[in-house]
């Protein structure tokens, strides 16, 4: 009867100990990886930026809602737009416009 203890603890042990190597495999995976920047504009405007690997799209939350912008091709820094917000993305840093306020410029906070 002991031995039978002996072995459901045991079982419970490696149990946990593989679901957290699983755990910690899936987070690491690289399907998984996503840059998140958090930016602050000349006229006090602050948003987070995302980008994950497989899209092409940028997801922005900014003022309290969330806005996925559809990249365009006309520009060659990155040029995303969507829901009347506008991100340009140039070497020299990024500019923004939304809710028909002027273009601001923005850094990395």
């Amino acid at each position: 009867m002991r031995w039978q203890k002996a072995a459901l603890v045991w079982a419970g042990i490696l149990g946990g100990a593989a679901i957290f190597v699983a755990g910690f495999v899936i987070q690491v995976s690289p399907a998984s990886a996503q840059t998140f920047d958090s930016y602050r504009c000349a006229d006090g405007t602050h948003f987070i930026l995302a980008f994950y690997p497989s899209d092409k799209r940028a997801y922005l939350q900014i003022d309290g809602r969330a806005v996925t912008l559809s990249k365009s091709l006309t520009m060659p820094g990155g040029r995303y737009s969507g829901s009347g917000v506008s991100l340009v993305m140039t070497a020299t840093g990024v500019l923004i416009r939304h809710l028909r306020r002027p273009v601001t410029a923005c850094e990395l906070s």
